[in-house]
């Protein structure tokens, strides 16, 4: 029998607590994605099936506590009450905002209150207003996207600045909190097939760091926050320790 849908460790490995699945009162995803935990241990959850038009928010025992949206209802990247499989998401404590990486169907950043999920602000890429025309595949050497291909994550620094990966199109973006463009640099810009997984930023006084997973290349990169500098790796593809196969998410 497979395990419920969340599953708890302690630091160890040893299984703390399980829950999650259908239940009365909100609309699982038909695909679970997007996993993450507030300093409230609050634990909001998203989807990225096609009708994933949902996030989910419990308490850290599985209680139901706001849905976001509702599936099926998805009317595209400026829809301000529905999602678009959305790929992650983060949440700013000081300013009870949660803000979602809304990349698998829609193409942008979506930011809601976290206490009443109201709607507060999105963009697109380089800050613009989303659009949902289809984007020609990303080609090296070409002219950048002018759309995001899939914001597959979202990290915010405590400066405030916002870190966007954009998956398909093998570049990072950096904005303000309200949505301005700052800067963009690209990561494995040879790579094909969406190297851009996630991103962690580092723990340090200055946050001086970014490590970022490429899931096609099998590597963990570390990066100079500042302009994107690549400083070093680590990993590589296979089955064995120290080794990678197609690496989704890191914390």
């Amino acid at each position: 029998a497979p395990a419920p849908p969340v599953l708890e460790f302690d630091p160890e490995g040893t299984l703390v607590s399980s829950w999650g699945g259908p239940g009365s009162g909100y609309e699982w995803p038909q695909l679970e994605h997007g996993i993450y935990v507030d300093q409230q241990d609050n634990v909001w959850l998203s989807g990225s099936a096609k009708d994933d038009n949902q996030i989910l928010k419990f308490s850290s025992t599985g209680t139901f506590l706001m849905q976001i949206g509702h599936q099926g209802r998805g009317r595209g990247s400026n829809d301000t009450e529905n999602l678009g499989a959305a790929a992650n998401m983060i949440v700013d404590e000081a300013q009870n905002e949660l803000y979602v990486a809304d990349g698998y169907v829609n193409h942008r950043v979506i930011v809601f209150d976290t206490n009443t999920g109201a709607y507060k602000r999105h963009w697109g890429a380089y800050g613009a207003v989303p659009d949902d025309a289809k984007q020609p595949p990303y080609k090296p050497g070409a002219a950048p996207s002018k759309q995001f291909g899939n914001p597959h994550c979202v990290r915010r620094a405590r400066d405030g600045q916002v870190y966007v990966c954009d998956r398909p199109n093998n570049r990072i973006q950096v904005f303000e909190s309200n949505g301005k463009f700052l800067r963009e640099f690209f990561i494995e810009a040879q790579t094909l097939s969406g190297p851009l997984a996630d991103i962690a930023i580092s723990r340090d006084p200055q946050q001086r760091y970014l490590y970022v997973a490429d899931g096609s290349n099998s590597e963990v990169y570390i990066l100079a926050r500042e302009d994107g500098r690549k400083l070093g790796a680590f990993g590589r593809p296979g089955r064995q320790p120290g080794e990678f196969r197609n690496i989704h998410n890191i914390a």
